[in-house]
């Protein structure tokens, strides 16, 4: 059994593995990261045989701290110094030009590195022990739903890591938001657990939206398809555009529907869109687990984390 509670005993064996070459499913505050040594193209190319990640979607180099993280780029813009000092640590990833030691299949080739210093006590334990960058996607098999817990992970990847670190449930239950910089002004790859508001709020200007090219991402989770469960998921505005029976699932946003569903989770009954954020990836997998054919996703409001939880679900709809 590779799953084990994350103590500083086992955390300090994690972290001798990465150092090893190993790799590792640990907890972050957004969601469960299959991590191994980011400087070591070897041990990277694990994540990749194990997730059955294609190499052209490029990884995010996680560090313990914001100096340790600005020596993984050849140069921060003193805009991206303004949000790393706001939201570091926390579920904010940057894309910026990348150090020469950077390995390129961390970056699939690309000039620039994604980076962010996670907010989780147990990851910053595990970088810190390590003594170097860890490379980390989500801890599933590539395009299907996210972990947020430890058994999530066992799901899809069974012996796969090393070791599954279990921390509990992750907090946030999104990926981070990702950012890159074009002449000085912020711009949105990746809508995630930090709202769009706050960023720009801090940033003092509006971020903008770049048009994303799926054949070549610049940065994780932009493929046309991901997050997908096994079961066809279908968006509705509403209950009135589903079909009611025992093959199929509702996932509500606030209000669970009259009709008779083969099995109904509601995101937040208080509709509060952090909370449904958080509760996003569980519910899905709970209704995967039920072997239901399709599960209609109700929308939510495309406001702060709505507006990620909007993109996983439109992600996860494509066929």
């Amino acid at each position: 059994m590779n799953r084990r509670k994350a103590t500083p005993a086992n955390i300090r064996k994690a972290a001798a593995l990465i150092r090893d070459g190993g790799v590792v499913a640990f907890p972050t505050e957004t969601v469960y990261g299959l991590g191994a040594d980011g400087l070591n193209p070897e041990a990277c190319a694990r994540i990749f045989e194990i997730k059955g990640r294609p190499r052209f979607d490029p990884l995010i180099l996680h560090e313990c701290s914001a100096a340790r993280a600005r020596k993984l780029f050849s140069r921060v813009p003193k805009p991206a110094l303004k949000l790393m000092r706001k939201f570091w640590p926390g579920p904010l990833t940057l894309v910026l030009p990348k150090a020469r030691s950077v390995p390129d299949i961390v970056t699939a080739g690309l000039p620039t590195v994604a980076v962010r210093v996670p907010a989780n006590r147990h990851a910053l334990a595990l970088i810190k022990a390590a003594g170097r960058p860890i490379a980390a996607p989500s801890a599933n098999s590539f395009g299907r739903l996210s972990p947020t817990t430890a058994a999530h992970v066992r799901k899809h990847l069974g012996g796969g890591p090393d070791i599954i670190l279990d921390g509990g449930k992750t907090v946030i239950g999104l990926e981070s938001t990702i950012i890159t910089f074009v002449k000085g002004r912020p711009v949105l790859l990746r809508p995630g657990g930090l709202p769009l508001e706050e960023i720009e709020k801090a940033a003092g200007v509006k971020v903008l939206a770049r048009e994303r090219n799926s054949a070549r991402p610049q940065a994780p989770g932009c493929l046309k398809k991901h997050y997908a469960p096994a079961a066809a998921l279908k968006l509705v505005d509403g209950e009135s555009g589903a079909k009611p029976g025992r093959n199929a699932a509702y996932l509500a946003f606030s209000r669970r529907p009259a009709g008779s569903f083969g099995a109904v989770r509601v995101l937040s009954p208080r509709g509060d869109l952090r909370e449904a954020a958080a509760n996003l990836f569980a519910c899905l997998h709970s209704l995967e687990r039920k072997g239901i054919a399709v599960i209609y996703a109700e929308r939510v409001p495309a406001r702060g984390l709505g507006r990620a939880i909007m993109d996983r679900l439109k992600r996860a709809s494509k066929r």
